[in-house]
Order: structure tokens, then sequence, then C-alpha cells
């Protein structure tokens, strides 16, 4: 189960990833699998989190309980 906290982070690793900080909940959505670390195309600066399909699907899931 999620915490508020990481349901809240991985809301915004979806809508706005390039706003996320060094937030400690990520490793625990990195440890869940419900978020990766991509490298930049540019192969400099910090690895950018985005959502994986499991993700994905926690976030469809709890927009079906509204």
């Amino acid at each position: 189960m999620l915490s508020p906290h990481e349901l809240a982070t991985l809301m915004l690793v979806k809508d706005a990833p390039e706003q996320i900080g060094d937030r400690a909940e990520l490793s625990t959505l990195l440890e869940r699998h419900l978020i990766a670390l991509e490298q930049p195309a540019e192969d400099f600066g910090l690895p950018r989190p985005r959502i994986t399909e499991n993700g994905n699907s926690i976030l469809e899931a709890c927009s079906r309980l509204r």
C-alpha cells in the first residue's frame, strides 16, 4: 500500500517529472517498480523519473475509485 506522499509523488512523476526534486518517496517507488529513472538524451544531467506501466496501472485504479 502506498502512503499519501508516495501516491502524490507518483502523480507528480506522471504529470510533471521535471518538477521532481530529491524526494524520499522516489526510492520506494523505484523499489516497487512504479517509476524508472531515464538518462537524458544528452548524456549529462540528472536522470529523470518516468512512470512505468505498473505505476500507471496504480493511478488508473485510483481514478476509478472516485
